[in-house]
């Protein structure tokens, strides 16, 4: 086993938390142990980790990493929620990350429910709402994320 395939497990693995883990690129981590795997020439079956699968991954990767942007503030905006509430839900995430799971969740729904209901002075069911479109958004995003950087390691390790 080659240093290229110890760093792609090692990669493969922390794309995996990054996923899940606010603040770490996951798949993007991931497709870099997907990168080493092809460079270290893992093998599967005899044959190589193509590149044409490599540059699929990483347009997958592009893909998932600019719909983490983009899902939570869809899901905020499609239950009436504004910016603001989506920005607290992501403030909530973060400072939940001291109790993980179930701070995470909590927090991000706790930030987009007060952000909405104390900043934009909205009402609670109108702030309830927006909280739980942009708690979905965060579910959506991070699911996307998990299943690439699933796979992407799926991969590393296959190839080995």
């Amino acid at each position: 086993m080659s240093i290229l395939t110890v760093f792609a497990i090692i990669l493969g693995l922390i794309g995996i938390i990054g996923a899940v883990v606010p603040g770490i690129p996951g798949p993007p981590l991931g497709w870099i142990g997907l990168l080493l795997t092809y460079l270290a020439g893992g093998l599967h079956d005899g044959s190589p980790l193509s590149l044409t699968v490599l540059f699929v991954w990483l347009a997958i990767t592009v893909i998932v990493t600019i719909m983490d942007y983009v899902v939570p503030a869809y899901f905020t905006k499609m239950t009436g929620g504004t910016k603001v509430a989506a920005t607290g839900a992501i403030v909530g995430l973060f400072a939940g990350l001291f109790i993980p799971p179930v701070g995470m969740i909590l927090g991000s729904l706790l930030g987009a429910f007060l952000a909405d209901f104390l900043i934009e002075d909205r009402g609670v069911w109108a702030a309830f709402k927006s909280s739980v479109g942009a708690f979905l958004g965060f579910l959506c995003g991070t699911g996307f994320k998990l299943i690439a950087s699933g796979v992407m390691l799926y991969y590393i390790i296959a190839y080995i």
